[in-house]
């Protein structure tokens, strides 16, 4: 039974992903920073309260995953704020920082502690939790957009490192996905723009191929695909679940 940790899956995406690991047989951990987020997950989900940008927290984690598990098969470095809505020259540096702080810092510390545990056993997956907005930029997200740029760049070097060990890692980038996160990112970039948030929602889905949102199934079941056998050889990757970006900013 794989062993599966998946940081901020006590809602939103990172939930449906644990569901999703936990139908498919694997042993799941998942943490948040959100104390009534961890005491809802549902049975059969260890769920531990951790700040995934704090390395006392972090490294705390690993050492118990360490004693209860013994080690990791697959890490879901998925903790990530969705940052400030401004314009670059209004751009707090306060917030600038919290955003790469949990997005960026938080996925490097994930990896870190995974590492020696993967390596140990000479095999591993690693996903990384990136974004469309870290292949293409997005208007007014400037933190959020750079962090997930930094992600896609951590992910390859992680991939170069560690495969040589029987570790693979990728990164999923979806674009913009059904629930609460993206409602708050439209209402501000409405905001932003001086525009209505259902013309947003309606740029957002004419920017696709297939002119719709994602749905977070959509990011768990290519998650469950690339931490799967049938992925063996798939290392490196960015890999879009977005219906295919035609226009960034539409």
């Amino acid at each position: 039974m794989k062993r599966t940790l998946i940081t901020a899956g006590a809602n939103g995406i990172g939930l449906v992903m644990a569901k999703a690991f936990a139908g498919a047989g694997h042993r799941v951990w998942v943490t948040d920073v959100d104390p009534a987020a961890v005491a809802a997950v549902p049975v059969g989900i260890r769920a531990t309260r951790c700040d995934a940008s704090n390395e006392d927290d972090m490294r705390a984690l690993f050492s118990e995953i360490g004693t209860l598990w013994g080690g990791i098969d697959v890490l879901c470095a998925n903790a990530g704020v969705k940052g400030p809505t401004a314009a670059i020259e209004n751009m707090p540096l306060d917030e600038w920082h919290r955003c790469l702080a949990v997005n960026l810092d938080g996925a490097m510390l994930a990896a870190k502690y995974a590492a020696p545990m993967m390596k140990a056993q000479k095999s591993g997956v690693m996903i990384f939790s990136a974004s469309t907005s870290g292949q293409f930029g997005t208007p007014f997200r400037a933190p959020y957009v750079a962090s997930k740029w930094a992600v896609i760049g951590l992910m390859k070097t992680v991939a170069m490192e560690l495969g040589p060990h029987g570790i693979r890692a990728n990164a999923i980038c979806p674009g913009s996905v059904t629930g609460p996160r993206i409602d708050s990112v439209i209402a501000a970039e409405a905001e932003a723009k001086a525009m209505t948030p259902e013309a947003v929602r309606e740029g957002y889905a004419s920017g696709t191929a297939l002119k719709r949102l994602s749905d977070p199934q959509d990011v768990a079941d290519m998650a469950l695909f690339l931490a799967s056998d049938s992925a063996r050889m798939v290392s490196g990757q960015a890999i879009s679940v977005d219906g295919f970006t035609i226009n960034p900013d539409p």
